[in-house]
């Protein structure tokens, strides 16, 4: 171990051979908590070696977050052309419709895959060949910081880890769980209507796979360490290729244990904190972000203790809430959940968003908003275009589980007489608050560009979630952007406008202070200020339909969306957002 030296004040500088020292010892402890001990050793020494190797292979890219950064969520054909694979057009489409109003793409999986629209992986080390090459990634990686799906709860049943099982193929024994199918599973938490074993044939006769899932989707066997090495190998293979954050996928279900309800378990916080400690050394400028789409307090376990996990988790509980403050013209009960969010620490922050290639998921708004406000939020999907997906619970009852609907519609009936400039303030409002939370704001591309309800595609496909994921034509897209008085453009030019001004405005960094004011139910108010503590603003908005007053401490303050000057009482017109930066 190298010595350690002294800066000026006294305290100790570590040395990256120290920190990763001090990684690998945690390392070993985290897996002798996992495995039997006679493996622990050697199962630790694979893995240290890993990210050793890895290390010496990694570029080092830019890391951290600021008020500049916002993420992009999109499938990689969602853009679509003649003359390029989709990879090429959508670096096209960004560098010539979005440049640096964001930071951040998140890639939904683009490997070859057997169902779930890409999250049932056959190959996980290729990029399926209709979408491009990994040096397309590559390159997009260049102008963005790549998001990249990690699906290590499941794979697909035609991949070489379910093939290799059923052939007796000893390389990929036991990468699967199999249970006897009379185990009482009754308390196993369920996120679909589906059976959670199916059978399959192998060459030791029929078998039982539990499938979290679906059918094609077959849960690994994260007991057997091959499976912990192997998922920790490819993880390490996409941060090679440029990504810089890593998104677990249905993460809670990772670990199994009957007699549990196998979500949320120790050992699955355990691998997560494993694979920081892994990552940490051969590439910390990598974050780890977790798709846990539950209640808020089972979310932000995920920080881990002292932000020892993830680095970003997903604000989830923001889409239904702001949902129901829109539609009721009361934002009281997100002002309340608002103030529960506590400042981490450096190391961790929150994703904020409205829309992504799910639905609107219903789960986190339990102990939150009343059962008569959820069926409420049900009957509003419905009655908006869309419709709901439910869930067994543990008791074998049928919840909720999201709501299968564009956010543009949930927020506006395609079938009203609302005038489209009213229903592009209202969507432009809902995009502004997860830029004003303490986070990082996220934007799903179809949402970004105004879609409405894709009724046609859920017709084709069968599934109520393909209403949120179309995709375009380059050239139709072109000749609709062109067109300034039409949806698409006059929602993706407010919201990039936003977004420009925000990176300006170091009171936006996610760990800039955060205070949630209350002035009545018709205003959301976030007052933050910068981490310096020399720029203050309030971020007012105006959920109903009239117009709110404000009152102002101090002042004068100026608006930096309008450049407009306020001081005292103010008011905002309906569906109003305002930026107001204290000019003391």
């Amino acid at each position: 171990m190298e010595t350690n030296d002294l800066n000026t004040t006294g305290s100790v500088l570590v040395s990256p051979g120290d920190a990763n020292e001090t990684k690998e010892d945690s390392i070993r402890e985290r897996i002798a908590l996992l495995y039997p001990s006679e493996q622990a050793g050697a199962i630790a020494r694979q893995l240290i070696a890993l990210a050793r190797e890895y290390k010496q292979r990694i570029i080092s890219r830019a890391s951290g977050w600021s008020q500049r950064d916002a993420l992009l969520i999109t499938y990689a054909d969602t853009i679509q052309s003649a003359n390029r694979p989709p990879l090429q057009a959508l670096d096209r489409f960004l560098s010539a419709n979005i440049g640096d109003a964001i930071s951040f793409v998140h890639l939904l999986p683009f490997f070859p895959f057997s169902s779930d629209d890409g999250f049932s992986i056959i190959d996980y080390r290729q990029v399926r060949p209709e979408l491009g090459a990994w040096t397309d990634v590559v390159k997009l990686a260049s102008h963005y910081r790549i998001v990249a799906d990690a699906v290590v709860n499941h794979a697909s049943q035609h991949s070489r880890y379910v093939r290799g099982h059923c052939a007796g193929d000893p390389d990929y024994m036991d990468f699967v769980v199999r249970l006897d199918p009379k185990t009482d599973t009754s308390g196993v938490l369920r996120t679909r209507n589906l059976p959670l074993l199916h059978p399959f044939a192998t060459k030791r006769g029929q078998e039982y796979f539990w499938t979290t899932f679906s059918a094609d989707q077959v849960d690994l066997n994260f007991k057997n360490p091959k499976v912990l090495v192997e998922m920790t190998d490819v993880l390490l293979f996409y941060v090679l290729n440029g990504a810089s954050v890593l998104r677990l996928d249905a993460i809670p279900y990772l670990w199994k244990q009957i007699g549990t309800s196998c979500a949320h378990l120790p050992q699955t916080h355990e691998i997560i904190k494993l694979w920081r400690d892994i990552i940490d050394i051969a590439a910390p400028h990598v974050l780890l972000l977790t798709e846990t789409n539950v209640p808020h307090d089972e979310n932000i376990s995920y920080f881990g203790n002292a932000g020892d996990e993830a680095q970003i988790i997903y604000n989830f509980s923001l889409p239904p809430l702001l949902l129901w403050s829109l539609h009721s013209g009361n934002a009281s009960v997100l002002t309340d959940w608002a103030r529960t969010l506590e400042y981490i620490g450096p190391n961790a922050t929150y994703l904020n968003i409205t829309a992504t290639h799910d639905g609107i998921g219903m789960r986190p708004t339990e102990g939150i908003l009343t059962e008569a406000q959820r069926a409420e939020l049900c009957d509003l999907a419905r009655k908006n275009g869309g419709d709901i997906t439910g869930k067994f619970n543990s008791d074998g009852s049928i919840s909720v589980y999201e709501l299968n609907i564009t956010y543009f519609d949930a927020i506006n009936n395609p079938s009203g007489d609302t005038p489209l400039s009213t229903q592009i303030d209202r969507f432009v409002l809902s995009q502004a608050v997860p830029m004003a939370l303490m986070g990082i704001p996220a934007f799903y591309l179809p949402s970004l560009l105004g879609s409405r309800n894709a009724t046609d595609l859920v017709k084709a496909t069968g599934r109520p979630r393909s209403i949120n994921r179309p995709s375009f034509d380059t050239a139709a897209l072109d000749s609709e952007l062109a067109d300034a008085a039409s949806l698409r453009p006059a929602v993706l030019s407010r919201i990039t406008q936003l977004l420009r001004i925000r990176a300006t405005l170091p009171a936006f960094h996610p760990d800039a202070a955060q205070q949630i004011l209350d002035q009545g139910a018709a205003l959301f108010l976030v007052r933050r200020q910068s981490r310096d503590a020399r720029q203050t603003i309030v971020a007012a908005h105006n959920v109903t339909g009239t117009p709110a007053t404000l009152t102002l401490p101090g002042g004068p303050w100026r608006d930096a969306i309008s450049g407009g000057t306020a001081t005292g009482q103010t008011t905002l017109p309906a569906y109003a957002v305002r930026w107001f930066v204290s000019q003391e």
